[in-house]
């Protein structure tokens, strides 16, 4: 999918999504402070972003990459039943996933950094190929 295609979303999400990027958690903060400004192998992220009838916390659509942060919410049993079918839903728009969990952030930054720049390197690589 090309930069310019868009993607569709439920736009009564737009609010929510602002709310979300107004009230970020600690992790959400530090990882977009890395994000950010095409600091990341130069490819633009977007946080908070509505697609389809959800909102992921990163996202990067020139590479269709999403990046998520699991934290407390996510260990909530019915968070727990809805995360694999949301993911499984949007990587049927051909979204692919990055998860980190809130204290990886946190207390491995470099090791997540890492982690997104290999991703990133090796969609570049198959790319060019």
């Amino acid at each position: 999918m090309s930069r310019r295609e868009i993607i569709p979303y439920d736009f009564k999400l737009k609010e929510h999504s602002r709310d979300l990027r107004k009230h970020s958690t600690l992790s959400e903060v530090l990882l977009w402070n890395q994000l950010k400004r095409k600091q990341m192998r130069g490819y633009q992220f977007l946080r908070q972003r509505p697609i389809d009838k959800y909102i992921v916390d990163f996202f990067c659509s020139e590479l269709m990459l999403a990046i998520e942060i699991d934290g407390e919410s996510h260990n909530l049993e019915a968070q727990i039943e809805k995360d694999p079918v949301r993911q499984k839903r949007l990587e049927s728009l051909g979204i692919r996933f990055l998860r980190f969990t809130d204290s990886d952030v946190k207390r491995n930054m470099n090791g997540v950094l890492q982690r997104i720049a290999a991703w990133i390197d090796e969609f570049d690589a198959v790319r060019d190929s």
